[in-house]
């Protein structure tokens, strides 16, 4: 008897359109957040992939590291497992909304979420 067993990875997008969608808004929002933390001198932008790719390719390095995050995180969600994969791409997208929250205070207020919610 001759036994093959074959491993199939397949790709498959999270089933929940809201999720996936959510996700776009979050990310697209963060993204142009970071980009004015690279214009306002008060503010810095900690991520060292991100710096190094401004600092390599200006504001276009900026849409191309959030683009390679956002590639990364969308092949993982899409070969994660049926609940798994709705459940990591709606955690992705809440942390992506705390950065959000974080930047857009840091640009308007110039304080970060940690300096607000330690005080």
């Amino acid at each position: 008897m001759n036994r093959q067993t074959t491993s199939e990875i397949r790709f498959s997008a999270p089933k929940s359109r809201q999720i996936r969608l959510a996700f776009l808004v979050v990310w697209f929002t963060d993204m142009v957040a970071t980009m004015f933390l690279f214009a306002v001198p008060y503010a810095t932008e900690l991520n060292p992939i991100t710096n190094l790719f401004f600092g390599s390719f200006g504001f276009l390095g900026v849409i191309l590291a959030a683009l390679c995050y956002a590639a990364i995180i969308v092949l993982m969600g899409g070969y994660l497992p049926d609940p798994i994969d709705i459940r990591f791409v709606a955690a992705l997208a809440v942390i992506y909304g705390v950065f959000v929250i974080n930047n857009v205070l840091l640009l308007v207020s110039g304080t970060s979420l940690i300096s607000i919610v330690a005080a």
